[in-house]
């Protein structure tokens, strides 16, 4: 009864980090229209998005060189490092 518990509470807690990456991975597209606003000369900020890519690259790191790996720790914060980057590029060229 006890480990049927158990069972039920880590499938619970994984459904919850998968949601949580969903969500972390749509806030990071969230940067798409500043990047196109950026391509046609209306450009935002840089420093959000490349400290965001900062961030989220050590999260990955952290994230994959687990003894136990955090993979949806680092697919959560992947795009964050790839969509950081370009929006903070595009704010500067």
């Amino acid at each position: 009864m006890e480990e049927e518990r158990a069972q039920t509470k880590e499938k619970r807690m994984q459904t919850l980090g998968w949601v949580a990456t969903a969500m972390s991975v749509m806030m990071y597209v969230s940067y798409i229209p500043q990047i196109i606003g950026n391509l046609h000369g209306n450009k935002g900020d840089f420093i959000q998005p490349s400290v965001a890519a900062v961030n989220c690259t050590l999260w990955v790191i952290y994230g994959l060189c687990k003894e136990k790996r955090d993979l949806p720790l680092a697919a959560a914060n992947f795009p964050g490092v790839i969509f950081g980057l370009i929006a903070a590029s595009t704010a500067l060229i």
